[in-house]
């Protein structure tokens, strides 16, 4: 072999080690930055809407999402359709990225409110995080709605967060019973615009539930608020501190997210 072809070889070698460090780098500088992952789109209104996880430089996530757009708000079932009570739009967990307490998503439409009346009985969605898998959900049965206040549905009550009860009159068949925080403005003389829901079956937390009047939506909020968080949780993982309701002018979408997961 002569020098010269010697000479090359080093060269290409040098060149290869230079291609895989900078392969390497690549590779790192992509598992150090945020990432958001989205699950699929499902058709609501006349837009869409998809979950979202999304995840600091180090991987881990520190937030969870509803992603809609501005169309979705426009052409759903009116309170005067017949079976449209309450619509639920599932939406499924990304298929990729980090895994999180929440198993799926559904959106309730509620185009004539639900009780209690002069509190909730306006147009407005449920948006349910669900941390246990449909099946589960479609097996929750209740004999009466005042099933939630019977002692069988109250969970232990380092489960349930200061300030929130779960009275008479909130058990939902494949939903759950649901604890109001009496504190919340809704239940002070004011309008009901966002709040935050906590479900429950069988004395065990089932869902996190974020609450908001389409009136609200319409008005193209950014809006965030703390989350009271019980003592403990039954399902190991991490859970928001803060809620939020934002709009994106330059996108035309909205997110309903559950913040800063601890």
């Amino acid at each position: 072999m002569t020098s010269k072809s010697v000479a090359s070889l080093r060269t290409s070698a040098v060149i290869a080690a230079f291609a895989a460090l900078a392969a390497l780098n690549g590779a790192a500088q992509a598992e150090n930055k945020a990432v958001t992952y989205k699950g699929k789109a499902v058709r609501i209104g006349n837009g869409s809407a998809h979950t979202v996880v999304h995840t600091d430089a180090s991987g881990k996530p520190h937030a969870i999402g509803i992603v809609f757009t501005s169309d979705a708000l426009e052409g759903l079932p009116a309170a005067g359709d017949a079976g449209h009570s309450d619509v639920p739009y599932v939406l499924p967990m990304p298929v990729k990225g980090p895994k999180t307490v929440v198993d799926h998503a559904v959106i309730n439409w509620e185009p004539g409110g639900h009780p209690p009346p002069k509190v909730y009985d306006v147009p407005h969605f449920d948006f349910h995080f669900y941390l246990i898998d449909p099946a589960e959900r479609a097996s929750i049965r209740f004999t009466s709605e005042n099933e939630s206040g019977e002692p069988s549905q109250q969970p232990p009550r380092e489960l349930l967060p200061e300030g929130y009860v779960i009275p008479p009159g909130t058990a939902v068949p494949e939903m759950g019973v649901h604890a109001i925080n009496t504190a919340s403005a809704e239940f002070q003389g004011q309008p009901f615009n966002a709040t935050f829901i906590y479900g429950y079956y069988n004395q065990r937390l089932t869902f996190l539930e974020p609450m908001a009047s389409l009136e609200f939506l319409k008005s193209k909020p950014n809006f965030s608020a703390p989350v009271i968080r019980p003592a403990r949780y039954n399902k190991q993982g991490t859970y928001p501190s803060s809620y939020t309701i934002d709009y994106n002018a330059a996108s035309k979408i909205y997110e309903v997210g559950l913040r800063d997961l601890q």
